[in-house]
């Protein structure tokens, strides 16, 4: 990639790429940010329409997806407390990209080899 100049400032485009390709890196990010563009979902919803992920790892992805600032925790008051999360307007402006991938899918997705699950995760 080229580097490219913003306003005088030096922007290398393959190191920004790597930055933003981080954000989304991760075995279930994707998935989540999908499901959660559908709805705003509660911690276990997540875990039941996730097959084979571990709360453990459910939580990280959660977490770095907050830290991002592309899913938004909310913690309510309550007994037992109820915890939602939703997606971002940073995130949903994934939307033209998710819509290009499903796209994409809908072509291709019948010349992709079916894989044995892995880690739990069942065929989908």
């Amino acid at each position: 990639m080229e580097n490219h100049s913003i306003e005088g400032a030096e922007l290398n485009m393959h190191e920004e790429m790597r930055r933003a390709f981080s954000l989304l890196s991760g075995k279930w990010k994707l998935e989540i940010l999908w499901l959660l563009h559908q709805r705003l979902h509660r911690f276990g919803e997540l875990r039941r329409a996730i097959p084979g992920i571990t709360q453990h790892m459910l939580t990280a992805q959660l977490r770095e997806l907050e830290a991002d600032g592309l899913v938004t925790r909310t913690v309510f008051a309550e007994v037992p407390p109820r915890v939602e999360y939703a997606i971002t307007d940073k995130a949903l402006g994934l939307g033209p990209t998710i819509a290009a991938l499903m796209a994409w899918w809908e072509e291709y997705g019948d010349t992709v080899p079916r894989r044995a699950p892995g880690s739990g995760r069942k065929p989908g």
